[in-house]
């Protein structure tokens, strides 16, 4: 439950940072602005699609976590995931050098471009969803650290529902602009700006934490593979 919690107030922080990548296609969105509730049905269209494609990463990547914890390498991915967060921060300069990550971005955004452009010409709820879902796939450091968070909770389901919840947590920014038009002031931004870097070493240590398997409820629980190996052994 507290990673739920997370990933809600990291999309809730999050949707602040948003606006600077998305802010201009949920502003653009080819909504029907006849009435408020077609403008709110599309608007929620198009972040419900990026939910969904964020739950898909979700589960994809939980999988992962999964198969991290048949193997036994659970703990070590929590902690190992945790530092990585935290130094993300404290040292962020350490992971702008990648230039192939920029060249592979700079390859999806173009693509992804293409598809809106075509998207962007069609007035309809099901262009609104598609343009929602490819939305999803933009490079984004803050999703990436969602999708750090999927991997750690080491299942599927799990997984898949963190990263949906961490897509609706931005809805309510995301869907005030294509509402109105209008973008948060930038003093607000920074403030905001300023908060994430703190929440996501916060977020850290709680992986970290949750990774030492301390056996403390809601914060470092025990694994569950560990608590069933003694009955295990009681059957021979």
């Amino acid at each position: 439950m507290e990673l739920y919690i997370a990933a809600l107030t990291m999309g809730i922080l999050g949707s602040f940072h948003c606006i600077g990548m998305c802010g201009p296609i949920a502003v653009a969105l080819p909504v029907n602005n006849e009435t408020w509730f077609s403008r709110i049905f599309g608007g929620s269209l198009y972040n419900i699609g990026r939910a969904m494609t964020y739950a898909l990463m979700g589960a994809i990547f939980g999988l992962i976590g999964q198969g991290l914890n048949l193997v036994g390498l659970q703990q070590i991915a929590s902690i190992s995931i945790g530092v990585i967060m935290m130094l993300s921060v404290v040292f962020p300069m350490v992971f702008k050098q990648a230039k192939w990550i920029d060249e592979i971005n700079n390859k999806v955004v173009g693509g992804l471009k293409r598809s809106f452009s075509k998207l962007f010409q069609k007035r309809s709820n099901a262009s609104l969803l598609l343009i929602g879902i490819l939305n999803g796939f933009l490079p984004c450091g803050l999703v990436y650290m969602a999708i750090a968070g999927a991997i750690a909770t080491g299942n599927v389901m799990q997984g898949s529902i963190y990263m949906f919840l961490f897509g609706l947590a931005t809805l309510p920014i995301m869907l005030s602009l294509t509402l109105t038009s209008q973008v948060v002031s930038l003093g607000l931004r920074n403030k905001i700006r300023r908060v994430i870097p703190v929440f996501i070493v916060i977020i850290g240590l709680l992986f970290v934490l949750r990774g030492m398997n301390l056996g403390i409820k809601y914060v470092s629980p025990k694994f569950s593979n560990e608590d069933e190996q003694p009955k295990m052994e009681c059957c021979h």
